[in-house]
């Protein structure tokens, strides 16, 4: 059955091509298993809830833009006849009833890891001037003066934990402030040079734009459309994860093609259902948010959590910009899935609110995910794995003009990451361990850290059943066959903060790993683990600048006067990449599964989410990597500028990837 949406139509119709519903979320209630709801073009302000799902990959239900038109779907009102109050202020007075359950300007962005402001209470509520979102001022106060605040924002483009307020230009204080009662919701603006009731104001009123109240349903499309303005919550991995679009805590969606911007905190949601626990640390403190995240991994398997359940998402070809928090966020919900060939910039740049979980693509349990072909870009921070990334792959990614690029965090690996380009100052942080770093571009500078505070869950191979649990040690890492150019300056006084190579100095080799452990004994068994750096693996990198090899690495070269530069060209990107003779003629040891062996704790290999080899012979663009190579993820290069065109559509099949 192909049901069809249009402005012009009426939820009394048939739903036929020439009797089209007038709503989406109508054609949601009747649509099944099989079938396809077409929307035309238009706006559409309403929260699609599906009511089913589908039956499996081969017979999902399609939720899609009619050909060659552009249906929007928005989490805001428009908003008219505003009363001018004086200057560029303006006031509108709102019954609450337009908001329903759900009134976003008297609800606080809060919930554990959430951390500044903390001298005022920002809200789930936004004004947007002609698409535009605008601040929520500290006080009315503040509105009138038209001053934008200097505190509240957390600058992480600082290159290591410090918070460091800013300023935004005068130009950029579009400000708005409201007051909630019990029967209206008032808001005042300054719209500073513009006449709202001449311009397109709009306000969030709903908390999503796509995405079941209910668990459980599989298997849905959902592509070409654009999505914004929803009122999303602040969504930690000790929480319910609403987020403008998603699948909530279901299986086997396919999100794609679609542009969705202006999520007040999350856009794209693979995450975590309320029942695994919401809150619990900042709501009671009666234990630390770690422990409840531990609690919640538990609880999840108690309650089914499995690849039979949930999970196996596809994300791709999305344009993902302008949220608050996180482009994609998830928790146990993103497990086997596959986020490929997105755009996604611009997260928590606007920086009204700063959290412990904020990135483009920030994932807790990510088991057998794979991260490949995206372009990130003038993000706070890249893409943040935090907790069980095992099995996890990211690969042939852009990253650039962010606060950080990658950040690895409390993880026993194997976790790949190959033939990546990272190109912002702050390279990324690695508080992991049994990672894998091969034929990557890395520009920047690394922090290295361990985590002997937490123990976190390690599972089965392929599996989300929980192994056991272990501290991070650090180490056990392989860093083969990189291009490491340390072109920036490396911050003084830090002792975590290096470049790759020489910063794994302290860690040990294999043979030095096992003989010291064998000298501990075995009276002394779980201690020494604490005292004797694990093993690494460094071999065949090549570096520039400031970059050294690590004490014991064979292979290495020194590639002087090698310097990179990106633009962005014609929708894509134009990368040049000037070496020298030694770098262009230099050869290194083909990386393989085989090679890369197991980490320690996990004892699992560095495979595919099917178990078998990786095929690292494919580069950044596809191209073969013939017998012996060359460092970086480029197959080929030659002495002097070598020039490669990056595009992010269609480029490799998940098959390929």
């Amino acid at each position: 059955m192909i049901y069809y949406v249009s402005v012009n139509g009426n939820d009394k119709n048939t739903g036929g091509v020439d009797a089209p519903f007038r709503t989406i979320n109508h054609a949601a209630q009747l649509a099944v298993a099989g079938d396809t709801v077409r929307v035309g073009g238009g706006t559409y302000r309403e929260w699609v809830d599906p009511r089913n799902g589908g039956e499996g990959e081969k017979c999902p239900i399609i939720y899609e833009a009619v050909n060659g038109e552009r249906p929007i779907i928005k989490g805001s009102e428009q908003v008219t006849d505003w009363t001018h109050v004086e200057g560029s202020v303006w006031k509108k007075m709102l019954n609450n009833a337009m908001f329903g359950d759900w009134n976003p300007f008297a609800l606080e962005v809060e919930g554990d890891w959430y951390v500044i402001p903390q001298e005022y209470r920002v809200h789930l509520g936004d004004v947007y001037i002609n698409g535009r979102s605008m601040y929520e001022a500290p006080s009315l106060e503040a509105l009138y003066k038209a001053e934008r605040r200097t505190q509240g924002a957390f600058h992480t483009t600082a290159p290591y934990d410090k918070q460091e307020y800013i300023r935004y230009p005068d130009d950029t204080v579009y400000q708005w402030y409201a007051e909630v009662g019990d029967e209206n919701t008032t808001l005042w603006c300054n719209f500073r040079e513009y006449d709202p009731n001449r311009e397109l104001v709009e306000i969030n009123v709903r908390k999503c734009c796509f995405y079941p109240t209910r668990t459980g349903i599989n298997y849905i499309i959902l592509r070409g459309f654009e999505i914004a303005h929803a009122a999303t919550p602040w969504a930690p991995p000790t929480a319910d994860q609403p987020g403008m679009v998603g699948p909530h805590w279901s299986r086997g969606w396919v999100i794609e093609n679609n542009h969705l911007h202006d999520a007040k905190c999350c856009a794209v949601s693979l995450g975590k259902d309320e029942a695994t626990g919401h809150n619990l640390h900042s709501r009671f403190e009666r234990k630390s948010g770690y422990q409840y995240q531990q609690e919640a991994v538990f609880k999840a398997i108690q309650l089914g959590w499995s690849k039979d359940t949930v999970g196996s998402h596809t994300v791709r070809n999305n344009e993902i910009h302008d949220c608050g928090q996180c482009g994609i966020v998830g928790h146990l919900g993103c497990v086997f899935s596959h986020i490929e060939h997105n755009l996604i910039y611009n997260v928590n740049t606007k920086q009204e609110f700063w959290g412990h979980e904020v990135a483009g693509i920030k994932l807790h349990a990510a088991i057998d995910t794979v991260i490949g072909n995206n372009n990130i870009n003038n993000c706070n921070l890249g893409i943040w794995l935090d907790w069980e990334a095992q099995g996890t792959r990211v690969t042939k990614n852009v990253f650039y003009k962010n606060g950080r690029d990658l950040y690895i965090e409390i993880t026993h690996g194997p976790c790949t990451v190959d033939n990546n380009i990272l190109l912002s100052r702050y390279g990324f942080v690695n508080k992991a361990q049994g990672t894998a770093f091969v034929h990557n571009l890395i520009s920047g500078f690394t922090d290295n850290r361990n985590d002997i505070g937490r123990s976190t869950p390690y599972h089965y191979p392929h599996s989300t059943q929980v192994a056991a649990t272990a501290f991070v040690y650090g180490g056990d890492d392989r860093i083969m066959n990189n291009i490491i150019l340390a072109d920036t300056t490396l911050p003084s006084g830090i002792d975590f903060l290096g470049f790759l190579g020489s910063q794994y100095d302290k860690f040990t080799t294999y043979e030095e790993f096992r003989e010291k452990i064998h000298r501990c004994g075995i009276v002394r068994d779980n201690d020494k683990f604490f005292e004797v750096p694990q093993a690494v693996w460094v071999e065949g990198n090549a570096y520039a600048g400031k970059a050294r090899p690590f004490r014991k690495e064979t292979g290495h070269i020194r590639a002087e006067g090698a310097r990179v530069e990106l633009t962005e060209n014609n929708g894509g990107l134009l990368l040049k990449l000037t070496v020298p003779q030694a770098l262009a003629n230099a050869q290194c040891t083909p990386v393989t599964t085989e090679r890369l062996g197991k980490t320690r704790i996990t004892e699992e290999a560095f495979e595919t989410p099917e178990g078998d080899a990786i095929d690292f012979t494919r580069d950044i663009q596809g191209n073969i990597r013939k017998g012996d190579t060359v460092a970086g993820p480029f197959a080929s290069l030659h002495e002097g500028e070598n020039l490669f065109e990056l595009s992010f559509s269609d480029i490799f099949s998940i098959s390929d990837i």
